[in-house]
């Protein structure tokens, strides 16, 4: 991100052939990989809902370790493959020293649109939809039971849950899908906004990765109550695992 907001108030490229290199991978593959870990996180959360005596017995710390490398390790392999075969190492050498060539051609473009965004965003909708599905049959069964069925409760909670993943899905897409728009109308019409849109529609996209895991962290409470301890300096107490945090 500070190469990218620098390229933006910058007339031309002014960091090389060797750091456009890096750049160009590491964006590629750091947001990819950002991506993906947003729809795995869908995942987890699906399974452990829908089957939780399952999760609880096969789904490990060793597991979720195992199941992250190797998101980033096919992502890292994806993204290179995709630089060498659009021959981007050859072209950088080629270029003038004031520039950073794009990466990806038309074909490979369409392609990246539909590994990096519509998979992963077509994954987290319909599992998104099918976990409010679950939560809502919970909660209904949870208030049968304890004979206390409060229709205003069950609203409630069902706004709740509602709101929590209308605000990942909607977070996600309005970062994301400005870029693409962008991408694809600058490849339809070569009209020259939309090709300078691209490098602040690009930030965004780039932005959605540190938004993330504020998002997600927010809505656990236990990680709110760490923060309070964290601000309110009783972190440094001895008994600090012991403190209770209103």
């Amino acid at each position: 991100m500070p190469l990218q907001f620098t390229w933006l108030i910058e007339s031309c490229w002014i960091f090389g052939q060797s750091v456009c290199l890096f750049y160009s991978f590491a964006s590629f593959h750091l947001s990819s990989s950002s991506v993906h870990n947003v729809a795995l996180i869908a995942m987890d959360r699906y399974f452990a809902l829908n089957n939780p005596f399952f999760y609880s017995k096969q789904v490990s710390v060793k597991l979720s370790v195992i199941v992250a490398s190797l998101n980033w390790a096919v992502s890292f392999i994806y993204n290179f493959a995709l630089l060498y075969f659009n021959d981007f190492f050859t072209v950088l050498l080629a270029v003038c020293p004031g520039d950073c060539p794009a990466a990806a051609g038309k074909i490979w473009s369409v392609v990246d649109f539909v590994v990096v965004f519509v998979l992963p965003c077509s994954l987290m909708c319909i599992l998104y939809i099918r976990i409010f599905t679950i939560v809502k049959r919970h909660i209904k069964r949870i208030n049968i039971q304890r004979d206390n069925h409060n229709n205003g409760d069950v609203r409630r909670s069902e706004r709740k849950a509602a709101k929590v993943l209308g605000i990942v899905v909607s977070v996600f897409l309005l970062c994301l899908v400005p870029y693409y728009i962008c991408s694809f109308m600058s490849g339809a019409t070569h009209y020259l906004p939309f090709d300078e849109l691209i490098n602040y529609t690009m930030a965004l996209f780039y932005l959605n990765s540190s938004v993330n895991p504020v998002i997600y962290a927010l809505f656990y409470p236990w990680f709110q109550k760490c923060i309070k301890l964290l601000l309110s300096h009783h972190i440094c107490r001895a008994d600090s695992s012991l403190i209770k945090v209103k």
